[in-house]
């Protein structure tokens, strides 16, 4: 993924900064525009990381920080609800500047009552998804608390919200009552995806009942289980990218996940799709699978582990030897099933190893046959599963020699 430093002028001429998140190369199939949740930023984790799971689908983001938050300019006190929706726009026209039409819209907590609300405005957008959004903008008027009686005496007053101080005055306040958000919703006309989590304390799910029974079809709700608001668990944020890039293929025409083009006939390449994590892309020819380790050792658990997929290796060669010998010796074997588990144990358990010192790696491999078969058949059956060319490879001495790729290669 590239990720490339951007500005633009928001709603007031004021600089806003952003990135423009795309694909290493070739054209992205798609142009999605992120909006973050009410005080946070650009670079919230779990927005950089939906983003970058949307590069890898070849759906390119540009994520930018609304006036007077993250790193641009302006005061965030003279901004509201309505200016936010100005900056979505003027976000859309950059990117119409360079060529690129915004066609899918993705908002984030009050981020997704802001693209829903722009999208009226916005007629190139063919898909709109929220996260965790409140039904009506003023729902975000909970979260001045005691603050908000000063606010409606005094016209403004300052408000600690996650950790930081933030200037807000009456007119935001007012700015959100006067918002028309249930006819926004219904008058849509675009597809909507709505993604909530039951158990979310910032904003109840009952608003994502609302947003889905006020728009009209074609419309989708997927559950976030047990995410909380900000989605700050790594899974969660994958898991929310990877339905929405399923989702949106629907109405953006996005081809399957492509291969690295890169990779040679015959070579099986894993790129790393994670860098804050394990998460990797294995590509050979035109398959595709992740590889990637348990949230208990720090992975996201949304692919294989390694010894799972030399398990899987194990299973599959023997489950194909086994077919094979079945066919050629015309055996009516119905189906078989290879179950294989990973393990290591102290050479000295190990009754038929030469070494008897440190430990070894010790598959169990486990055949379920079933089919009219004779115990001749099954005996046969099973003998030839050690004949698995993958199962000797386990077996021998195999050496691994590894070395610097050489400049282009």
């Amino acid at each position: 993924m590239i990720s490339i430093r951007e500005e633009f002028a928001g709603h007031d001429g004021q600089t806003l900064a952003a990135r423009f998140d795309r694909p290493e190369a070739g054209e992205p199939q798609a142009v999605a525009i992120f909006a973050h949740c009410f005080t946070c930023s650009k670079d919230l984790l779990a927005v950089r990381r939906i983003a970058q799971r949307l590069v890898a689908r070849g759906v390119a983001v540009l994520r930018f920080d609304f006036t007077g938050l993250g790193h641009s300019q302006g005061e965030f006190s003279n901004t509201d609800f309505s200016s936010n929706v100005d900056d979505l726009v003027a976000a859309a026209d950059f990117l119409e500047q360079r060529g690129q039409k915004a066609t899918l819209l993705i908002g984030h907590s009050l981020g997704g009552a802001a693209v829903i609300a722009a999208a009226e405005r916005l007629p190139d957008v063919k898909a709109i998804t929220t996260i965790g959004a409140p039904f009506e903008p003023a729902h975000v008027v909970h979260n001045l608390g005691s603050s908000l009686e000063a606010i409606e005496r005094d016209g403004e007053a300052r408000v600690a919200l996650s950790g930081r101080e933030f200037l807000i005055r009456r007119s935001f306040i007012e700015d959100l009552n006067q918002q028309k958000q249930t006819q926004r919703i219904a008058a849509l006309k675009r597809p909507l995806l709505v993604m909530h989590a039951p158990g979310d304390l910032v904003v109840d799910v009952d608003n994502a009942a609302q947003i889905f029974m006020a728009a009209k079809h074609p419309r989708s709700f997927v559950s976030l289980d047990d995410a909380d608001h900000l989605l700050t668990r790594a899974q969660d944020a994958e898991y929310a990218a990877e339905v929405i890039a399923g989702w949106a293929s629907r109405y953006l025409d996005l081809a399957p996940p492509e291969v690295h083009a890169s990779a040679p006939e015959g070579i099986t390449r894993t790129a790393e799709a994670d860098p804050e994590g394990f998460r990797q892309d294995v590509v050979a020819g035109v398959h595709h699978l992740l590889a990637d380790e348990p949230l208990a050792y720090g992975g996201t658990n949304l692919g294989f582990t390694p010894y799972q997929l030399l398990s899987a290796a194990l299973g599959a060669c023997t489950s194909m030897t086994v077919r094979s010998y079945a066919r050629r010796k015309q055996i009516a074997l119905e189906d078989v099933v290879v179950d294989v588990s990973h393990d290591k144990i102290h050479a000295s358990d190990c009754s038929d190893c030469e070494g008897k010192s440190g430990k070894i790696d010790h598959f169990q491999r486990v055949l379920h046959l079933t089919g009219d078969l004779s115990e001749d058949q099954r005996a046969s059956l099973l003998a030839i599963a050690d004949r698995c060319p993958v199962h000797k490879t386990l077996e021998a001495n195999a050496r691994v020699m590894t070395r610097l790729a050489e400049e282009g290669e």
